[in-house]
């Protein structure tokens, strides 16, 4: 089936609702079946080039069989420091959280910085709170719908940690980040992507006035799809484009990226509707350049549980109108996926799951 691309976007892109600034999903010209046949979007923004090389955080002799879900932040030095689960194999009794600093060019073995046995452990999150500070969110319990979400902070840049409180005492589903980074808000807030997979996939955003001490649940975001058990959307990855617009792109079931908008600092969400990004229900992660580029980490495949492989960059300079693939980090056989990514004022920093034996780490320059 053809389909008249450039015609297509502009339809997309070009209407939008006056009444909550969301895209008028109604209007658009081709359906989520047809844009399973397509890799992405026109070439229609500026994207800057990008170079690199791959390495692994590990090599394979390390005392985990199985890794997933990693999480990268940048430390005040200029080095990183990089989290992942690890066990058996996900969701095993004996799945703990493991760390690695770089140091001097070089990531440092693996150091377990979380773990009870018995109870597995799942999706790290590193946020860099201030200086040398160090916040490690994780979740932890033996089914997603009731796992709950664990606290750890380091003072020296992740070379110690406390020990792990509950984020939100009596938390059963999920509070605060539960896979991308919290994003601090021009005002000040801290906004963490957030969501529940219970009977429906659900987002919603957890948001922190005092810089992260207490946390306030937001609303689910509402979604124009049949609620019923695992289907929706879920793991939001957030962006602010001017004071208090903010914006997140959601993983779903439905072939597509989803998005929402808020006018209001994230204190409101429109319904989320479909892009055109392609997503085949595996995690996503975006960062903003210093300059504006928003720059996203996905497989761009549209079938709800698709391959995990090719691993691609894809970036707008249009706060996400339109999109061009600009990198691809993976292809061939195999799982490259639940991507991590941030920024510093001329590189980006991914790690990702390499066929659930390593972690890979890419330094990307702009150019």
């Amino acid at each position: 089936m053809k389909v008249n691309f450039s015609r297509c976007v502009i339809a997309e892109y070009g209407l939008w609702s006056k009444k909550n600034d969301c895209r008028n999903r109604q209007l658009i010209c081709f359906t989520a079946s047809d844009l399973r046949t397509l890799s992405l979007l026109a070439e229609v923004s500026t994207v800057k080039s990008l170079q690199g090389k791959k390495r692994y955080i590990f090599d394979e002799n390390v005392p985990f069989a199985s890794c997933h879900a990693s999480t990268v932040v940048r430390l005040p030095d200029g080095s990183a420091a990089a989290a992942w689960f690890g066990g058996t194999c996900e969701g095993a009794p004996d799945v703990g959280i493991w760390l690695s600093r770089m140091q001097g060019g070089e990531w440092s073995p693996p150091v377990k910085v979380a773990g009870e046995e018995g109870l597995p452990h799942w999706n790290p999150v590193l946020f860099g709170a201030a200086e040398e500070r160090l916040l490690l969110f994780y979740k932890v319990g033996q089914t997603f719908p009731e796992w709950h979400t664990r606290l750890t902070v380091s003072e020296d840049g992740g070379r110690t940690w406390s020990e792990p409180r509950e984020l939100v005492p009596g938390d059963r589903g999920g509070r605060g980040p539960v896979r991308s980074k919290p994003i601090v808000l021009q005002n000040g807030a801290w906004l963490a992507p957030a969501s529940l997979e219970k009977d429906a996939w659900e987002a919603f955003i957890d948001r922190s006035a005092d810089g992260g001490s207490t946390w306030e649940q937001g609303n689910i975001v509402q979604l124009d799809i049949l609620r019923e058990p695992g289907k929706g959307v879920i793991q939001p990855t957030l962006w602010e484009s001017d004071p208090g617009k903010v914006h997140m792109l959601l993983r779903s079931t439905e072939g597509l990226i989803y998005r929402s908008d808020s006018e209001d600092g994230g204190l409101s969400w429109c319904p989320a509707y479909a892009t055109v990004l392609p997503n085949n229900n595996s995690g996503i992660d975006l960062v903003r350049t210093a300059d504006g580029m928003l720059v996203l980490a996905h497989n761009p495949v549209g079938a709800n549980w698709g391959p995990r492989t090719p691993l691609v960059l894809s970036a707008s300079s249009d706060n996400g109108s339109t999109w061009k693939q600009a990198f691809t980090l993976e292809e061939g056989e195999g799982e490259f996926s639940y991507p991590a990514i941030v920024g510093s004022a001329d590189k980006l920093f991914i790690t990702y799951t390499w066929n659930r034996r390593r972690i890979a780490y890419w330094e990307l320059t702009i150019h």
